[in-house]
């Protein structure tokens, strides 16, 4: 009977803690934009490092937030299959405020 209580009381507390994850997760999701991972897919995903970025996802991420605006950085980027597809696709996909991400090579 007393590993019955004890099965129970853990049965609960995990019901209990489940449940506090579950809402925690839904009250404290952050939304990505999707943009970013375009724009990774479209580096040449070395991860070298040599844009001065620990990798192509962090850069794409500085090109997205404005931090970073020159494309050149990405040293074994290629104009007409990296850059440009980059600066198509951001034309066509501007930030929430209808404001364009600036780019340049």
């Amino acid at each position: 009977m007393e590993i019955l209580y004890a099965v129970l009381i853990l049965l609960g507390l995990g019901l209990i803690l489940g449940l506090g994850l579950a809402i925690a997760a839904k009250v404290l999701y952050v939304k990505e934009d999707e943009r970013i991972d375009e724009v990774a897919k479209k580096l040449p995903n070395y991860n070298c490092g040599s844009c001065g970025y620990a990798g192509c996802r962090s850069l794409a991420e500085a090109i997205i937030k404005g931090e970073e605006e020159n494309l050149r950085k990405c040293k074994p980027g290629k104009e007409d299959s990296n850059f440009k597809p980059i600066i198509e696709y951001l034309d066509q996909h501007p930030n929430e405020d209808g404001t364009k991400v600036k780019v340049h090579l």
